[in-house]
């Protein structure tokens, strides 16, 4: 009788554990659209209701097919943006993924541009290379570098600072030409350049290399995040780590941030409570 019980206990544990890793899988492909309001007194007139759509951290590879990049341009393009901004680490692991991945970018589709970071993972597979793929597929980069954009006479700066696995990320190369009055926003593929801005010149930043914890408990808590070089190497008990793991937050008083769950996933290739998104951002001036 107690082997009896005891083989039901295992059978159940057996199925529960199965039942997750089964839910976490399919969590992967459950992209969801997250919409949200960037208010704003800097925002110019022109630029009042503007959609954004900010996507990062697709690691296209042998986990995040072509035909599931090819779904996701659908989906950004439907949803008719403004602008679209990249927040790197395209592929993962190899570097015969870069242009299979940049020949389907280059089919998104938005008014006024294209814009887009490195992260450190393509570095790690090939920096020059994506780039290069980059520049070829009408995506801007902005690493250590900035773009005015105008619309009837109105103007908004984007740029972005590059990756320390790629070189040493300049805040400067953004903020050098904006005044307080503008409406600038900043790219950075890691949350972590964000805690040391506090000139009252970027508006809103937008970063991914998260994954928003990918696997969390019912999510609100991530257990591991990326340590300063990039590798998901430690737990994290730290409430300032979680803050800026995933969301929109006020990170200064004149500052807005959100940081992404991104599109891919990282070893292990299961997400928890933490779905991948495309995000929509709204400007509204106030």
């Amino acid at each position: 009788m107690k082997l009896k019980k005891r083989s039901k206990r295992l059978l159940i544990i057996l199925l529960s554990v199965v039942l997750l890793l089964t839910y976490a899988s399919l969590e992967t492909r459950w992209v969801k659209t997250t919409n949200i309001i960037i208010a704003s007194k800097d925002i110019p007139t022109s630029f009042d209701a503007k959609r954004i759509v900010f996507v990062s951290d697709i690691h296209h590879g042998a986990a995040l097919s072509i035909e599931r990049v090819q779904k996701l341009v659908k989906r950004i393009n439907d949803l008719h943006p403004d602008i679209i901004i990249l927040g790197g680490d395209y592929v993962s692991r190899e570097a015969k993924y870069i242009k299979p991945l940049f020949d389907e970018l280059r089919n998104l589709k938005s008014k006024y541009g294209i814009y887009g970071v490195l992260g450190n993972h393509d570095y790690f597979v090939n920096g020059d290379l994506t780039k290069k793929m980059m520049e070829r597929n009408g995506i801007k980069l902005c690493d250590n570098k900035s773009y005015w954009l105008r619309i009837n006479g109105d103007s908004i700066k984007i740029g972005g600072v590059d990756d320390p696995d790629g070189s040493k990320p300049i805040l400067d190369s953004t903020v050098y030409d904006v005044q307080p009055k503008n409406f600038c926003i900043l790219i950075s593929h890691r949350p972590d350049f964000i805690k040391e801005i506090n000139d009252g010149l970027v508006d809103l930043t937008l970063s991914g290399h998260t994954h928003g914890g990918q696997v969390t408990f019912f999510g609100l808590w991530a257990p591991i995040l990326p340590d300063e070089n990039g590798l998901w190497a430690y737990l994290s008990f730290s409430s300032k780590e979680q803050k800026y793991r995933y969301g929109l937050i006020h990170s200064t008083s004149t500052m807005q941030s959100y940081i992404t769950s991104g599109i891919g996933t990282r070893f292990p290739n299961f997400r928890f409570f933490c779905r991948p998104e495309v995000v929509v951002l709204e400007l509204k001036r106030k």
